[in-house]
């Protein structure tokens, strides 16, 4: 498969946040409308702006097929090592079943393991039980229990 990774830029933006809301999850949570909240300019630029955050594009014959964010966080367990947390994985829905997520992923942990990352992990909605399998297929490891607090509600 011949994807093309970059890290995104802010022309890049709307496509990112269509890729967001391209699933049934994803919608309920980042509703696609134009003009973009200015809220997702600030994240980008928060983002594009810490040199532990890479927010990257797959292309594919110029088009924008995938992104996710992957954060690099320094932690003193493990002997002071870093992980790697990877975040808003997606894959536009008229590319799914063509290897393209397990390219991605391929892509991930090369990217993860090239900035020195001991552990890589990732969560994921219960209700995506397809993207649990998906994940246990490429060696991921049901090994915790998440929680969350909406701080916002």
């Amino acid at each position: 498969m011949n994807l093309i990774y970059r890290l995104a830029t802010e022309a890049d933006l709307i496509e990112i946040v269509r890729l967001l809301a391209d699933d049934p999850l994803g919608a309920a949570r980042d509703p696609f409308q134009l003009p973009l909240p200015e809220s997702y300019y600030r994240a980008f630029r928060a983002i594009a702006n810490d040199p532990n955050q890479e927010l990257t594009v797959a292309e594919q014959n110029g088009e924008i097929v995938a992104t996710f964010q992957l954060s690099f966080i320094p932690c003193l367990t493990h002997q002071g090592s870093t992980r790697a947390q990877v975040e808003s994985v997606r894959v536009k829905s008229t590319y799914r079943g063509q290897g393209i997520g397990t390219t991605v992923f391929e892509y991930i942990i090369r990217r993860a393991s090239e900035k020195g990352a001991r552990l890589l992990q990732l969560t994921t909605d219960k209700k995506r039980h397809d993207a649990k399998r998906f994940y246990a297929s490429l060696g991921f490891v049901d090994s915790h229990e998440g929680m969350k607090l909406n701080l916002h509600q």
